[in-house]
This record gives C-alpha cells, structure tokens and sequence, in this order.
C-alpha cells in the first residue's frame, strides 16, 4: 500500500502544516513516509504546496508527479496542479472559496465547504483540519485517532488554545462527510 497526496493553497492557510501533520500521523502508525514542503518567498499569501507520500514499505523517491489525492484550498492551485492528478484520482476542494471550477471527467470529486464549516468554529484557519477529516472519511489512509495523536504531539505550545478548535474541525468535516454519503449526496 502506498498513498501519495499533493496539498495546496495560500500561504497562511495551513498547508504545510497538513501536510506535515498527515506525515507525521503516518509515522504514528509505523509507516513509512515522506513529507516535501514547497511554498513561495512570500509566505503568508504566496503559494504553498506540499507532497506527502505514505507506504507500507521503503518509499524510493519523495518527488510525486502525478499525486492519487490532490487537496485545494483556492482556484489558483487547483488550476495550476489538478492537470496534475492522476486519472481517477480523488480531488478535494475548499468549495466555499472554489465557486464554479473546471473539473476534469475522469477523476472523482469531493466538494466541501471547509472555510463555511471553519467559521463556525470561529475562524476560517481551521479549514485545513477540515480537508484532513475528509481526506481521512474519503481514503481511510490512516485513523482519524492517529492525526489528533500528531495533532496534540505538532501544536506547539503558543498555540495550544486552537488545539481544541482544530479537533473540533477535524470531527465536523467528518460529520459532514458521514452527512453527505448517508443523503447519497
């Protein structure tokens, strides 16, 4: 088994640290990874995009060209890599700042309105919690238990006030996924 995923978006949305934190719930589960962060001189509202590979096995290369899930949070990257994504991939996008893309009709598609659901949290920045949780409810890469393990163990202690809001993020994207398969939406 192995599963390789792009994440991408602005800087400031939380992109690396998904990644980070999907490669690192990897490892809380003895599997091999590999996590290659790639964001632009700009930072905070520049360009942000990772990779993470995850395998039952020796991983040969981190480089992934052609990722199985790719994971957008604005039109930018979902222009710029979804050309990218393999034939019969899984695309999950931010569908509350994606309004009305062009999609491919040879991959399957996960629209969710992970900034809409951030916000009624409190903030918008928990929107990467969001996509994690459908990633996890789409894929069954890993346990759900498993990222709010690497969750708690990453959140660095100035920000420990948003661990509670970020696991909370995690549980409505699932529910919202549950939702939606159980309406056959």
């Amino acid at each position: 088994m192995e599963h390789n995923v792009m994440v991408a978006g602005f800087g400031g949305q939380g992109i690396l640290f998904l990644g980070k934190l999907l490669a690192y719930s990897g490892m809380l589960e003895s599997k091999e990874v590999t996590f290659f962060p790639s964001y632009g001189a700009e930072v905070r509202g520049g360009t942000a995009n990772c990779t993470v590979i995850i395998s039952d096995e020796m991983i040969g290369s981190p480089i992934v060209r052609n990722p199985e899930v790719l994971i957008v949070m604005n039109e930018a990257s979902l222009n710029k890599f979804q050309p990218r994504l393999r034939k019969g991939g899984l695309l999950i996008f931010d569908s509350s700042l994606i309004r009305e893309p062009e999609l491919r009709s040879d991959i399957n598609i996960v629209k969710i309105p992970a900034s809409e659901i951030a916000a009624s949290i409190g903030d918008t920045k928990y929107a990467n919690m969001v996509m994690l949780s459908v990633l996890l409810a789409e894929t069954g890469i890993m346990k759900e238990e498993s990222a709010i393990n690497a969750l708690e163990e990453l959140t660095p202690a100035r920000r420990r006030k948003a661990l509670d809001a970020n696991k909370e993020a995690i549980i409505k994207g699932r529910n919202y996924i549950e939702d939606k398969k159980s309406k056959n939406i």
